[in-house]
């Protein structure tokens, strides 16, 4: 169920390769759940009921929490992303746990950081090598983010060599995903701002769940990631013209 509404809707192969079960268990599972009332079945997967709120499963987590979950995945593709960024470059960071981690990888370099993260910020705010510019807006607390028009006007105003992109997901097909309705726009308006889109996601989040498209995979230059990541939805992305980097 907590897949389901990250969504709103899912499929059974999806389900399946999330939860590591058989396609036939998840059908099975939600004919029961569907029989409950708990959720509407349809052909080939399931939807939310009428009525009933998506909600983004890790809204009410604590960001130190949401952290530690699969950290040395996390770290494994932080530290091969920081061996992309060279001296003298303007790089933006996007939120979540994983830019953070790229960003203490940073630290002590002469480069340009911009970010609506504020993890970011606690990491870089006292390094007198890295040049940090804060985008404005308003406060998501359980992001650790700054968000809305502010935030998205202030981007307007960047030209970046590269951006680093976090994701909820990759679908199948290579369309990167997001469940947080707040944030989809900024990372539009990064990739729109970046000589190079960069996205760092690990291996957990092939193929991923979300209901809001951000962009296609043609609109991606490299996607690090670790060893285990799902090979098809890699060969999708490779396809697109995105260069991949496993660690």
């Amino acid at each position: 169920m907590r897949r389901v509404r990250l969504s709103g809707a899912t499929s059974v192969s999806d389900l399946a390769s999330q939860l590591g079960v058989s396609p036939s268990t998840i059908r099975r599972d939600l004919e029961v759940l569907d029989r409950d009332g708990t959720l509407r079945r349809v052909r080939g997967g399931a939807l939310l009921l009428d009525g009933e709120v998506t909600v983004d499963a890790d809204a009410d987590r604590p960001f130190a929490e949401v952290a530690e979950v699969d950290e040395q995945d996390k770290e494994a593709v932080a530290v091969r992303a920081a061996e992309l960024v060279q001296d003298g470059d303007v790089v933006l960071l996007d939120i979540g746990t994983t830019t953070m981690r790229l960003a203490r990888r940073l630290r002590g370099r002469r480069v340009t950081v911009v970010t609506s993260s504020l993890a970011v910020l606690d990491v870089l705010r006292s390094d007198p090598e890295v040049e940090l510019l804060l985008l404005g807006g308003a406060l998501r607390r359980p992001y650790h983010s700054l968000v809305g028009v502010l935030t998205e006007a202030a981007l307007s105003q960047v030209v970046a060599d590269r951006v680093f992109l976090g994701a909820s997901g990759v679908r199948p097909d290579g369309q990167l995903v997001d469940t947080t309705l707040a944030e989809v726009p900024l990372k539009r308006a990064m990739i729109a701002a970046a000589g190079q889109v960069v996205l760092l996601v690990d291996r957990h989040k092939f193929p991923g769940t979300g209901a809001l498209r951000v962009c296609g995979p043609d609109d991606v230059d490299v996607i690090v990631t670790n060893e285990g990541a799902d090979e098809a939805t890699l060969r999708n992305c490779a396809a697109a013209g995105a260069e991949i980097l496993l660690t």
